[in-house]
């Protein structure tokens, strides 16, 4: 059995924090070349995204793939023999095309989606990646490093072990010199949970892949360089001199961007922010770049490496989105998923998995997690409250979230709040579209623990509330049951939330307001939040103008039409497309729509679906069968009966998954029944259409 760092949780916290910082930081300027960045901005040491007029947090490849294809390693058990061909399957299950996490660049011009296009094909990694498939120059492209640092964070302390994960990881679409620079990054990573020094890191990094290899001899080459001179900049002009892009072909090489990664490591002077600051100004791929290297110095320095130069953490406040197939684990934030690679983690060196809190969704455990939260920006909030992660004032002496709150009184309160879906307009320059459902709907029970300073002057009182979008999509408040908190007292409030048809939940949080007319101030501390339960909710359209409703759902059909006919025309040109709503929380619940098939091979309801091939569905086909059918590495029929149907007839389409059971039912009949104990106890709701178009409506899940 491996032993994990004593503060591996706090270590892995201090990665992904890294990881996203250095992206955010790089991501507004990235493809400029130094001289640019030097005119334009100086050396980068701090976020640059306001001077250029672009959002702080956005919908990253770099963030989305690093912690999306590492689900690969949950989605099969949790085992050191996960295998190449099967992270593969992971990339087809998350992956929405030409929506998510890659560049859609085309076969032979975007590494990633040619690999993509040959999975889809049924060429199995590693071939799918590989150079006698793509050709050197796609095979030998930068990707391969950019979504590596997860696979190094499971690993803590053992790089033979996450050289090897890399290798597997890089190995769906790349091959050669791109492999070693990922496995590189991520034996330095995994060594840098035991060891500061950078020399000694390098050494680590090198000794994973052959000594004949173009990398080796790079990084033999930069410390070669850095024994010669002081200033980065002499040793950057001599990588652009030997290892440049004018040498190496492609749209964005491995080779000339791992030197820079090198450099600034090498440059760093163990500072963080320094290590940001060389690879971000030195220029070319500086997200990608500046994230690889965000990891590494988070990981080695820690929170505290992280905090010794300007404040990085609080504008990012934990937040990130992950927009995939499964979209609802698109809203999330550092805190959540470093806890998830925890919990990989020891699930491999055979430990218990963490549940801080008993597995609250936000439970802000390790120093400085504020997961998201944010004081609403409105006249009634503005400059009312501030947050901070405090240590002793949870549950157990654990930390807790304080709400500092000041001059409450009538027309002031202090709303905190936590994102649930995305407020997000795609830019066209960016390239990559959101893609996510709420985490958070009608029928569930939001709980949270408060408790009041005992030095508080007086009484406060406190509610939930949500923000849905509504009418024009504009922003709607409802609120729970208000609480009076006391001086030193702690309440826990609860809460069964319902918004409006079609109004899905944006925000969740804590309103706190003066209990009368005088004015209040004090500190409570949030030592919790989460909710829980199926929902109870109809999926139709709004009685309302607006577009979030529609675009709540995860849409991985070929077009999905609002019309007077039906609520949801969907149409699909070839294969399987899915309309997706929902959480991987929801486990036993019923799932039921109307359906009209116009044209189809076949067409369902599915129920569980954890992305776009792992799912239970009932389906009707085109040889005149009903079939209830688990999509799990292929499809499993699991029952199947005569069932002829017709077009333009609507059929109503009831899936009930009840633990291992799971039942169909066609016009409120049932129809098929069985018994399954696969890895899909829980997900969301989906739509499904084999080649052709149908008609939708009543879509409802209830309990």
């Amino acid at each position: 059995m491996a032993h994990l760092p004593t503060d591996y949780e706090e270590r892995v916290y201090a990665g992904v924090l890294g990881k996203i910082i250095g992206v955010y930081v790089g991501r507004p300027f990235e493809g400029w070349p130094h001289e640019r960045i030097v005119q334009e901005l100086g050396a980068v040491r701090y976020y640059v995204h306001e001077q250029l007029g672009k959002p702080l947090i956005v919908a990253d490849d770099d963030i989305s793939g690093t912690f999306a294809f590492l689900r690969a390693m949950a989605d099969y058990g949790d085992t050191w023999d996960l295998t190449p061909a099967q992270i593969g399957q992971t990339w087809l299950n998350y992956l929405v095309e030409k929506r998510t996490i890659l560049w859609w660049g085309g076969m032979g011009n975007s590494t990633e989606h040619t690999a993509y296009l040959r999975l889809k094909a049924g060429i199995p990694a590693p071939e799918s990646g590989s150079i006698a498939l793509n050709g050197q120059v796609v095979a030998e492209q930068i990707g391969a490093q950019i979504f590596i640092d997860g696979w190094a964070m499971i690993a803590p302390a053992d790089p033979e072990r996450a050289a090897d994960l890399a290798r597997r990881a890089a190995s769906v679409s790349h091959d050669g010199e791109a492999i070693h620079g990922a496995q590189v990054v991520a034996a330095i990573e995994s060594q840098a949970f035991v060891e500061p020094n950078i020399d000694a890191l390098l050494d680590v990094g090198m000794s994973v892949i052959p000594e004949s290899s173009l990398i080796y001899r790079l990084i033999a080459d930069l410390r070669d360089w850095r024994n010669k001179y002081d200033d980065w900049h002499d040793t950057f002009y001599r990588i652009v001199a030997n290892y440049g892009y004018d040498r190496y072909g492609g749209n964005c090489h491995m080779v000339p961007n791992h030197a820079l990664i090198i450099l600034a490591l090498l440059y760093s002077n163990d500072s963080f922010q320094r290590a940001l600051e060389v690879v971000n100004t030195a220029g070319w791929d500086t997200d990608c770049n500046s994230g690889n290297v965000g990891c590494i110095m988070g990981i080695k320095g820690g929170l505290a490496g992280i905090e010794a130069g300007p404040d990085f953490r609080g504008p990012v406040a934990d937040r990130l989105w992950l927009p995939t197939a499964e979209g609802g684990r698109t809203v999330t934030d550092a805190l959540t998923e470093a806890y998830e690679i925890v919990r990989m983690g020891r699930a491999l060196a055979g430990e218990p998995a963490p549940a801080p809190k008993d597995g609250a969704r936000y439970h802000f455990s390790l120093p400085g997690a504020v997961q998201g939260f944010l004081v609403e920006d409105s006249p009634a909030s503005r400059d009312t409250a501030t947050l901070e992660n405090v240590p002793g004032r949870g549950e157990g002496h654990t930390r807790a979230l304080a709400i500092r709150y000041r001059a409450l009184a009538p027309g002031r309160c202090a709303r905190i709040l936590r994102e649930t879906y995305p407020d997000y307009h795609h830019d066209p320059s960016h390239g990559y579209r959101m893609v996510a459902c709420p985490t958070l709907y009608s029928g569930q029970t939001v709980r949270a623990r408060l408790v009041a300073d005992a030095d508080n002057a007086g009484a406060v009182v406190a509610r939930l509330l949500i923000k849905a979008f509504g009418a024009d999509d504009a922003l709607e408040m409802a609120t729970g049951r208000p609480v009076t908190l006391m001086p030193g007292a702690a309440e826990e409030l609860r809460w069964c939330v319902e918004a409006p048809v079609g109004s899905p939940i944006a925000w969740v949080g804590i309103e706190l307001q003066a209990p009368g007319a005088a004015r209040a101030d004090g500190v409570v501390y949030l030592d919790w939040l989460t909710w829980s339960g199926a929902p109870e909710l109809a999926l139709d359209a709004p009685a309302h103008n607006g577009t979030r409703w529609l675009d709540a759902w995860v849409q991985a059909v070929d077009a999905v039409i609002p019309e007077r006919e039906h609520t949801y025309r969907l149409i699909q040109n070839e294969g399987t497309g899915l309309l997706i709503r929902g959480t991987r929380d929801w486990q036993d619940y019923t799932v039921s729509a109307a359906m009209t098939p116009h044209l189809a091979r076949s067409f369902g309801v599915a129920a569980r679906v954890q992305g776009l091939k792992r799912y239970y569905a009932l389906r009707l086909t085109v040889e005149g069968s009903a079939q209830l059918v688990r999509e799990l590495d292929g499809t499993t029929v699991l029952a199947e009966a005569p069932f002829a149907w017709e077009l333009y007839e609507p059929y109503e389409l009831t899936l009930t998954v009840r633990g291992q059971r799971i039942v169909a039912a066609v016009n409120g009949e049932p129809l098929l029944t069985a018994e399954d104990a696969s890895p899909l106890t829980g997900g969301a709701v989906g739509l499904l259409i084999e080649e052709g178009r149908v008609g939708v409506d009543g879509v409802t899940v209830t309990q």
